[in-house]
């Protein structure tokens, strides 16, 4: 037998988990009983209340926040031959879906203080080419939204929000999907609100919600009991009524949910405050709680100040019962953009964004001894590895 450790007793604090009350489950038993599961009035009432959520705009939901994205692009009308710029901290999905529709991503790098889209490099990277923008709203902060639309204006692009992580975020008292131009959701399982997998566009008007409508299910358009079109080409992304029931439960508590995690990234920042890690010179996330949902908590760390190595950093989180992720490597350094021509150096501050950052658990059911517990492990790694 082996001698179990001093932390062994201590529950597991996973990074993320979602939360689902009982009615919600209960919800879902019974959309499985009613014999229709795939999309259907559930799906129904869930868009009808995300539109609510969102001003009255049309929104549509799909099976994915990728889905969501491509869609985005298609109803914007890009193509081959046409650029659009983003950023490379990022979830891979954000460009993947630019190839997708046969365009060509361009990135600009990212602001080291918010951590978003730097908006004077993605003003310096427009082109002739340049068809729309798509801002990533990291660990749910959106960018300057006054000065991203002005961008778009002057130069006539479309944009397309990558909102995936900030459903419940706001931009000077104005929800996020409320305003804007196409705004892509994601509803995956560690999003501030869940649907298990999905997502949602948030659209312009009912021209474009019926194309999202179509390139959603085939390109098919259904008129009386046995009429049947398809002009456009389409996939298979609708999301199903079990999917759909799960968000319209998670959607009654969006408002507290934030709230809760608002009080959480505090006490984060009251825990880190004075201690070793931000001695030894850790980056903690911009300290807004005005417009961020605070879907995730990063910091960054100090690793030429450290004995140790991302990897054994997260090792060390997870022997005293910590989980933590990573998000994002920077994009443009994997395989597939290396093979289009793009190297390590051309974005300095997503590289190093993406060499270093760590992902704290944050989520509703966390408690502020959780995050007690959590800054006290961050501060006695540092302190035991620190060079």
């Amino acid at each position: 037998m082996t001698q179990s450790s001093p932390q062994s007793t201590v529950p597991f604090l996973p990074f993320v988990r979602p939360e689902i009350d009982e009615e919600t489950i209960q919800g879902v038993v019974d959309v499985l009983r009613s014999g229709w599961i795939t999309t259907g009035p559930q799906n129904q009432a869930f868009e009808a209340a995300l539109s609510e959520y969102c001003g009255g705009r049309p929104v549509r939901t799909f099976n994915s926040g990728t889905a969501t994205l491509e869609i985005g692009l298609r109803i914007a009308g890009v193509g081959p031959g046409d650029e659009v710029i983003t950023t490379p901290a990022s979830w891979v999905a954000t460009s993947n879906v630019v190839y997708e529709v046969g365009a060509t991503p361009v990135f600009a790098d990212i602001d080291p203080i918010t951590r978003n889209i730097d908006l004077d490099k993605l003003e310096a990277a427009i082109t002739p080419k340049t068809k729309a923008i798509i801002p990533v709203f990291l660990s749910g902060l959106p960018v300057d939204m006054d000065r991203l639309y002005a961008i778009a204006r002057q130069h006539k692009l479309r944009v397309i929000e990558d909102a995936a992580q900030a459903f419940g975020a706001s931009w000077n008292g104005k929800r996020i999907g409320a305003i804007g131009d196409i705004v892509s959701f994601s509803f995956h399982a560690n999003k501030n609100l869940t649907s298990i997998e999905g997502g949602a566009l948030v659209l312009n008007d009912e021209a474009e919600a019926v194309l999202a409508q179509k390139y959603r299910l085939q390109g098919i358009t259904r008129t009386g009991f046995d009429g049947m079109d398809c002009d456009v080409l389409g996939g298979k992304y609708n999301l199903t009524d079990v999917a759909a029931r799960v968000g319209l439960g998670q959607l009654k508590h969006i408002e507290r949910f934030t709230r809760q995690r608002h009080a959480l990234a505090r006490a984060y920042f009251a825990g880190f405050e004075g201690g070793a890690a931000v001695k030894l010179g850790i980056g903690l996330p911009l300290a807004d709680f005005t417009n961020s949902n605070w879907h995730m908590f990063q910091i960054t760390l100090p690793l030429e100040k450290l004995a140790i190595d991302r990897a054994g950093f997260m090792g060390e989180l997870k022997e005293r019962g910590i989980g933590s992720g990573v998000h994002y490597p920077a994009i443009h350094l994997f395989t597939l953009y290396r093979e289009r021509g793009f190297k390590a150096g051309m974005f300095p501050h997503a590289e190093r964004f993406g060499a270093s950052t760590v992902t704290l658990p944050l989520f509703t059911q966390m408690t502020e001894a959780d995050v007690a517990r959590v800054c006290g492990a961050v501060n006695e790694i540092c302190a035991k590895f620190a060079k």
